[in-house]
């Protein structure tokens, strides 16, 4: 290299790197706004194209925290969603810790590499509950109440939905039904927005 070419590099200042957010607050009034936009950003680095989706919402009715998943599995099937759009757990038919291996296997039988995105309720600090997570690589189902599950999903949504650190199970069940369906709402819209952008894009 030169020097000329040495001087000219030295003088140029690094771009900072742009932070990028992963997570809303369900109190922010842009929270689809932002989690929509998330989830296409996330999309968009995973697959240029995307031939099949199945969104995989994990959970039961029987706790209140843990309803997250099938409270949105359910509102997604009440919109025209793109038939490429595949639902897994609703409120009548649950994806939970004793049918999700079962569920999982019948994905891999059905579908030749679909995009998963899978959703689940989970426990945080304090300052943390009422934020929606968006994170790269698959969910680890049952960890925030110490279960080994299969993983699963391209990237994952998590909902905190109460404080974790003790007594797991009945924190959930005492989580404020509230907190759950607003969060619920805000995730489904997202989704359904995302999708809609995708599908008008052609990407879908």
């Amino acid at each position: 290299m030169s020097s000329k070419t040495s001087l000219f590099t030295n003088n140029i200042k690094p771009k900072k790197k742009k932070n990028i957010n992963n997570k809303v607050h369900i109190d922010d009034p842009l929270a689809i706004s932002n989690l929509n936009q998330i989830i296409r950003r996330k999309i968009q680095n995973i697959t240029p194209v995307i031939n099949e989706v199945i969104i995989f919402c994990i959970g039961t009715d029987r706790s209140t925290g843990d309803a997250l998943g099938p409270l949105i599995g359910s509102k997604l099937q009440n919109f025209n969603l793109n038939p490429k759009i595949n639902v897994y757990g609703t409120l009548e038919e649950p994806v939970h810790a004793t049918n999700l291996e079962q569920n999982i296997k019948k994905i891999k039988e059905q579908f030749d590499n679909p995009l998963i995105i899978a959703i689940d309720a989970g426990l945080g600090k304090n300052k943390s509950v009422g934020n929606i997570n968006v994170n790269t690589g698959p969910l680890k189902p049952g960890s925030g109440v110490n279960k080994k599950l299969p993983a699963i999903g391209d990237f994952h949504i998590t909902g905190l939905v109460n404080v974790g650190g003790y007594m797991e199970y009945f924190v959930l069940q005492s989580t404020r039904l509230s907190i759950v369906i607003k969060m619920s709402k805000i995730i489904t819209y997202a989704l359904v927005n995302s999708f809609k952008r995708l599908t008008n894009d052609k990407r879908l």
